[in-house]
């Protein structure tokens, strides 16, 4: 099954030729080498690139193991691409498995004609000093898991069907080419223990890979539900019965955040037009590996929702907080009272702004009110949309609001401005 990736592969084709370093990054199995290694190399042909202007290298081939040497696969490189000005496209595959690699990228930019795209799999690729060296000479292209309308394009059968099969075992690629669900979550499991958790404790040598493997199961039963490393050391000693510091917390977020298995959401203040700080969300890459955490129960569908429209959001680039905004009303005693009110997601692309609360069902009207109440509360002329369960099309209510399902919102890229 071939799964087409038109949303990264648009971005690397509009990016052909910019004179920076295409970074395509992303969590392991995503994705990335089919991207490139398959699809992009594929589009090169197709507009009439000669295979021989195209040179790729798969770095955990170990068929390359010794062009893993920095000097080597220079030399290599430089024997590949004719410096005649004409394009050469260089496509390097994980390279963070080559020492000193930022110094063979920045080689690569003196080479006439050499169009170069390489692809990693954590932070150790884009890390801060990294950054630094390469400022105004690199331009990241993220992948992430199969979306839902990516999942639905090479899925038997109907939406809803699709939909109850998404939320439980999610869409990395390779999970879909097992057809028994007992499969599906031995290798999601497998992929998260033996993957995953063992190239961040490798990476940052991590001394207590215990307490690291606990965290991640605190993160996934409290899937978007604010927290802090405070509130998590106190669930540790009261729950665990274990004293973990909140600066050994906060470093063993930061390693899974680096290693693309979460992310966070900081709280927006949205009339202080501000971030607010502390305490954050989290949210996992893969609803399938969240759920493969838990040995798949607690499977709550209003938080998987809401993970899947926030990772829904990230895909089509934007900036997504957790809105704040504050009602005032008055106690029986007539004393003025603030409420703090949320909105599930601030979604911000450059001037471009939307609101968007995830509900699993608004039926009964004072759950709609509920879930509206904090959208009513903004004065902004923002778009403000209520995506709820199943299958619904897009309508506007006499507030402006407008409620669309899930599936609606989900298989239609432009569903935020219908």
């Amino acid at each position: 099954m071939e799964v087409k990736r038109d949303r990264y592969l648009d971005r690397l084709i509009e990016r052909k030729g910019n004179g920076l370093i295409k970074a395509v990054t992303g969590i392991r199995r995503c994705g990335k080498s089919f991207l490139l290694l398959e699809l992009f190399h594929r589009h090169l042909v197709e507009s009439g690139v000669p295979e021989s202007r195209i040179v790729e290298v798969a770095l955990d081939d170990r068929a390359n193991k010794p062009l893993r040497n920095p000097d080597t696969l220079l030399a290599y490189l430089r024997g590949r691409v004719p410096g005649d000005g004409v394009p050469t496209y260089v496509v390097l595959d994980e390279i963070q498995l080559v020492p000193e690699f930022e110094d063979v990228l920045n080689s690569l930019l003196h080479m006439r004609g050499a169009d170069v795209y390489v692809s990693g799999s954590n932070s150790q690729f884009l890390s801060t000093d990294i950054v630094s060296r390469f400022r105004g000479r690199s331009d990241e292209i993220r992948v992430r898991p199969l979306s839902f309308s990516e999942f639905m394009s090479i899925f038997d059968g109907p939406a809803d069907e699709g939909w109850d099969e998404y939320v439980v075992h999610g869409g990395m690629p390779l999970a879909l080419s097992y057809s028994r669900a007992s499969d599906k979550e031995a290798y999601l499991r497998s992929l998260f223990e033996k993957v995953y958790i063992a190239d961040v404790v490798e990476r940052n040598k991590v001394r207590h890979p215990e307490e690291l493997d606990e965290l991640v199961d605190v993160l996934a039963s409290a899937t978007g539900s604010l927290t802090n490393p405070t509130r998590l050391m106190n669930v540790f000693r009261s729950v665990k019965k274990k004293d973990i510091s909140d600066k050994t917390i906060t470093s063993y977020i930061s390693h899974l955040e680096n290693a693309y298995l979460v992310s966070e959401a900081q709280r927006f203040d949205i009339k202080g037009n501000a971030h607010i700080g502390s305490p954050k969300k989290y949210y996992f890459e893969d609803v399938g590996l969240r759920n493969a955490r838990m040995g798949f129960r607690q499977a709550e569908e209003n938080h998987l929702m809401e993970n899947i429209v926030f990772n829904e959001l990230l895909s089509r680039g934007f900036n997504v907080d957790v809105g704040v905004v504050d009602a005032f009303g008055r106690d029986k005693s007539g004393k003025t009272i603030r409420q703090r009110l949320e909105v599930d997601f601030v979604a911000t692309l450059g001037s471009s702004r939307y609101y968007v609360q995830s509900a699993l069902a608004i039926d009964d009207p004072e759950k709609r009110e509920q879930e509206t109440r904090p959208l009513a509360k903004i004065d902004d002329s923002f778009r403000k949309i209520v995506v709820v369960r199943g299958a619904m099309k897009p309508r506007r209510d006499e507030k402006g609001l407008v409620y669309m399902g899930i599936r609606n919102f989900l298989l239609d890229p432009d569903s935020l401005d219908v």
